[in-house]
């Protein structure tokens, strides 16, 4: 049916192009272009037997007129950044310039500064209004997916959502002493900030980690899940007919958390540059280059994920509860993908949500987050593609 050209090629690029190459039919051809053109064309070689036709090339995706070259040569039909959340606007860019439609899977952030929100890539809205193209926001699992479930309870089983819970638990084991299950720059950026909620209108914030509470979930047992910032409160809380309050909670070992803790402790999570040895170095930078690459962890890797959302509001003038909730299998993740759950979970709704652009199911001019269309027939293709849902009509609540 077309062509996408998807930057990146680390554990969440490498599982939405096996998904591609699967679904053949609309991804006719994809080009994978990274930084290291080495890791596009290992990957290409691993997928030599699929229909798609495979290209690949090296780009530097903080630089717009490269990509607007690369883009122009390649002539896609939409381009995808699994790249880093850094580059969304200069990719964003190039879109504008090239007309061609955008998806990412995470928000933009500043380089110089641990911060996230969508006020940055919502400012492109009347740009790409004016170009007729559309920008998909959040196409990953969370954010992604959980909105998707979001607007899946308010069309069907809810007249207005006031409360939402969405719960990411991993409860898999990669044997590693400390190691991050993505992106470690961008996950501990994320860990190490404040956390905060949607309460009335307004966001409450907290220190980090200082809200804790356990919850026991279906298929992984009972979890330490802990209150986080993140970035799809921002548009539910603007999308969510009569919302109240909206939390996101993660799970994280003790373990983990003394680690990271020791390593705050000495600065090696700074992001602020310091010179060693004439050099001019950001520790946290350094840090994710002695790390375990998490597209490393899929092989050793065992146990599920369970990500999904409690929610609660009234049906019909009747108080309800609902949660929607995918459980994904590290181990089955590796043997169809060679990646693990987390980069598999993210993966797949990239994927997806790239289709119905590209069919013009999703397509709407200017810029928008994922929860803004119709969640039917993104939850139709969770279930073919690999991330089945389950539902549960009385589910415990956090607190």
């Amino acid at each position: 049916m077309g062509k996408a050209l998807i930057i990146g090629c680390g554990g969440v690029a490498s599982v939405m192009i096996h998904k591609c190459c699967q679904n053949s039919d609309i991804f006719q051809e994809i080009m994978i272009a990274s930084r290291t053109k080495s890791k596009c064309d290992a990957l290409k070689a691993k997928l030599k037997r699929e229909k798609t036709k495979i290209n690949t090339a090296e780009v530097n995706a903080d630089n717009t007129a490269e990509l607007v070259a690369l883009i122009e040569n390649f002539n896609p039909d939409i381009v995808v950044n699994l790249a880093l959340p850094y580059q969304d606007l200069s990719i964003m860019e190039a879109c504008i310039a090239t007309k061609k439609h955008y998806v990412d899977t995470a928000n933009y952030e500043p380089k110089n500064e641990a911060k996230f929100e969508y006020k940055w890539q919502w400012n492109y809205k009347e740009r790409f209004k004016n170009a007729g193209i559309t920008a998909l926001l959040g196409s990953g699992f969370d954010p992604g997916v959980t909105g998707v479930f979001a607007a899946y309870a308010q069309k069907h089983h809810f007249d207005e959502v006031h409360y939402l819970d969405i719960l990411d638990a991993n409860a898999g084991d990669h044997g590693h002493p400390f190691a991050t299950n993505f992106n470690p720059e961008i996950n501990i950026r994320e860990v190490t900030s404040n956390g905060s909620y949607w309460e009335n209108g307004n966001f409450l914030h907290t220190k980090p980690m200082e809200i804790k509470k356990v919850y026991n979930f279906p298929q992984i047992g009972l979890k330490d899940i802990y209150l986080l910032n993140h970035e799809e409160i921002e548009s539910l809380a603007l999308n969510l007919k009569g919302i109240k309050k909206i939390r996101f909670f993660m799970t994280f070992s003790q373990s983990y958390l003394n680690h990271l803790k020791c390593l705050e402790n000495v600065g090696m999570t700074s992001i602020k540059p310091i010179n060693y040895r004439g050099m001019e170095i950001i520790p946290l930078q350094f840090l994710k280059a002695i790390l375990p690459d998490p597209a490393s962890l899929g092989p050793r890797t065992h146990g599920k994920t369970n990500i999904g959302c409690i929610f609660q509001g009234i049906k019909d003038n009747k108080e309800k509860r609902y949660y929607l909730y995918n459980v994904c299998d590290h181990q089955e993740c590796y043997k169809e993908t060679g990646s693990q759950a987390i980069s598999y979970t993210t993966g797949v709704p990239a994927m997806i949500g790239t289709m119905l652009v590209m069919q013009g199911i999703w397509q709407k001019p200017g810029v928008h987050n994922i929860e803004e269309f119709d969640p039917d027939p993104f939850m139709e293709a969770l279930n073919k593609w690999g991330l089945p849902w389950q539902e549960d009509f009385n589910p415990d609540l956090v607190d």
